[in-house]
C-alpha cells in the first residue's frame, strides 16, 4: 500500500505533525493485524447536504483507508478551523474513537486551517488537493508527467513552507521584543527553502515550456499531415482510455480507479476512407486544483486544439452525479480555452444501464451518443456521428491538377479520402470534399473557383 506522502519534494516520507514539524508520522508504522498504516477521518463544510463517496474513491485510490466522515452543514468553512469550534471539538472524539491517524478535508485548505486544525486535533491534517496531487505524483510515468506533478507539488506547498520551520522560529523567542539576537536560523531556513522552490519553480516551467514546444512541432508535422483530429476528455474513470482501444485497437492500460490515465495517448482511427487521429487525455474531477490545470497545460492543449472533443460520460451514475460531472468537465474546458470546441456528448457504459435508465438518458440527452466501449453497443453509431460531425466542416471542390504534379495528387487523396478523377488533356481533373482550411491550400488549381466558394463546374 503506498499510502500519501508529503507533496513538498525533498520531505518524502516525513509527513508534517501538528506543530508544523517534520516527523516520523505514525501512519508510516506498520500496524499488526494487517491494519491499514493510515486511516483517514473525512470531513467537508458545506450549505448542503454533501455526499463524500468521491473524496472516498480518492483515498482508496491513494492507498488509504476511511475510518469515518463528518458534514457540518454552514454557508461557508470556519476561516481559522475551516469546521465551526464546537465541531472541532466533536472531531476530535471521533477520530480518537475511530483510530484514525489522518483527517482529509473535501476542499482546499488554507494553510492558517491546516495549521489550526492540526494543533486542534492533534492529527496531521491533508485536503482534498493534497490527495489529488499524490494520486497524480503516484501515476505518473513519463519524464513529462512527472515534471508536471513536482511543478504543482511546489506551487501547491510554496504558502504551506512556513509551518514546516515554525519550531525553529521559536529558538528566537523570549529574548526581548525584536531586534538584534531575535532572528533565529528558522527566519534564514525559510527563506532559503523558498529561494529553491522559486528557483525549481523556474526551472520546471523552463522545461515544460521546452516539452510544449516539442508538442507543437509534433502537432505541426500531423497537421501537414492533414489529419483531423478527435480529443476524448470527460471525468475520470468515465471509460475514455477503454473506448480508445476498442475503436482504434490501441492497448492502452486500464484499471478500475482514478486518474488511472495522465500522459496524452495518440492512436489513428479509420473512418469512411478517411484517417482521424484519436487522443486521450488525463480525466478530470470536480475541485480539480487550478495547480494541476497550470502544469498540465502543455497537455490538455491536445484537447483545446482538437477539431472534436467526444465529451465522455458515465451513464451509469445517478442523473444528479452525471449532471454535476459534466459541468465539471465543462467548467475545466472553458478554463483551458476549449469550451467553444465542437463537442460530442458520449455516454458510456451502456451494458450496465437498465432499461429505464436507458429511457431517461434518451429523454434528457437526446443529442448524446450511448454506447459500451465493453461490449462494443453503439460504436457504429459514435463511428458514423463524428463522420457526420466532421462532413459538416467539409465543401466541395473541382481542381485541375498538372500531371507533373504528381505530390499534390497525393496529397489530395491523403486529405480528401474519397475523390473521384477524370484525365483530361491538361490535367486531372479531381472532384472531391475536403475541410474548408485545407481547401484554401489548393486554390490555385480551382477551376471557376470552385475551391474558394464550393460551386463544381
Amino acid at each position: 500500500m503506498r499510502g500519501l506522502t508529503p507533496a513538498y519534494t525533498g520531505w518524502q516520507g516525513m509527513p508534517r505533525s501538528q506543530n508544523g514539524r517534520t516527523a516520523q508520522s505514525s501512519a508510516s508504522t506498520p500496524q499488526a493485524g494487517g491494519r491499514a498504516r493510515q486511516r483517514a477521518y473525512c470531513i467537508a463544510a458545506t450549505p448542503v447536504g454533501e455526499d463524500l463517496a468521491e473524496l472516498k474513491e480518492l483515498l482508496r485510490t491513494a492507498g488509504v483507508a476511511v475510518a469515518g466522515e463528518l458534514v457540518q452543514h454552514r454557508e461557508s468553512p470556519h476561516p481559522n478551523h475551516y469546521l465551526g469550534q464546537g465541531k472541532v471539538e466533536e472531531l476530535k472524539a471521533l477520530v480518537k474513537a475511530a483510530d484514525a491517524n489522518v483527517v482529509v478535508a473535501d476542499d482546499e485548505l488554507s494553510p492558517r486551517q491546516e495549521r489550526n486544525l492540526e494543533k486542534a486535533l492533534d492529527v496531521p491534517v491533508l485536503d482534498r488537493t493534497a490527495v489529488i496531487l499524490d494520486i497524480f505524483a503516484g501515476h505518473a510515468h513519463t519524464a513529462e508527467g512527472k515534471l508536471q506533478v513536482e511543478l504543482a507539488q511546489l506551487e501547491y506547498n510554496m504558502a504551506r513552507m512556513r509551518g514546516l520551520w515554525t519550531h525553529l522560529e521559536r529558538l528566537g523567542a523570549g529574548r526581548g521584543v525584536g531586534g538584534i539576537g531575535t532572528r533565529g536560523p528558522g527566519e534564514s531556513q525559510i527563506e532559503t527553502d523558498r529561494r529553491l522552490a522559486r528557483d525549481r519553480i523556474t526551472a520546471l516551467k523552463r522545461r515544460l515550456d521546452h516539452v510544449r514546444s516539442t508538442r507543437a512541432v509534433q502537432r505541426a508535422e500531423r497537421e501537414r499531415a492533414h489529419l483531423p483530429s478527435v480529443a476524448l476528455a470527460g471525468y475520470t474513470n468515465a471509460g475514455k482510455s477503454t473506448l480508445l482501444n476498442t475503436l482504434t485497437g490501441a492497448t492502452v492500460g486500464v484499471r478500475d480507479r482514478l486518474f488511472h490515465t495522465l500522459d496524452p495517448t495518440t492512436r489513428t482511427l479509420q473512418l469512411q476512407g478517411r484517417t482521424f487521429l484519436m487522443t486521450d487525455t488525463v480525466g478530470f474531477i470536480r475541485k480539480l486544483p487550478h495547480q494541476l490545470v497550470n502544469a498540465f497545460a502543455a497537455t490538455l492543449e491536445e484537447t483545446a486544439l482538437a477539431d472534436l472533443v467526444l465529451h465522455v460520460v458515465d451513464g451509469s451514475e445517478p442523473e444528479e452525479d452525471l449532471e454535476a460531472m459534466t459541468r465539471a468537465v465543462e467548467d475545466v474546458l472553458e478554463e483551458i480555452h476549449a469550451a467553444d470546441s465542437p463537442r460530442v456528448l458520449v455516454l458510456n457504459k451502456a451494458d450496465a444501464l437498465s432499461d429505464e435508465r436507458r429511457a431517461e438518458l434518451a429523454f434528457r440527452h437526446p443529442d448524446a451518443v450511448l454506447v459500451s466501449a465493453v461490449t462494443g453497443e453503439g460504436l457504429d453509431d459514435l463511428r458514423e456521428r463524428i463522420a457526420a460531425e466532421f462532413e459538416r466542416t467539409l465543401r466541395d471542390v473541382a481542381l485541375l491538377v498538372p500531371y507533373t504534379e504528381g505530390g499534390t495528387l497525393s496529397d489530395l487523396h491523403d486529405v480528401a479520402g474519397d475523390l473521384s478523377r477524370t484525365d483530361t488533356a491538361d490535367g486531372v481533373l479531381v472532384t472531391a470534399r475536403m475541410p474548408a482550411v485545407l481547401a484554401e491550400r489548393f486554390d490555385r488549381y480551382a477551376v471557376n473557383g470552385a475551391a474558394r466558394d464550393g460551386d463544381g463546374e
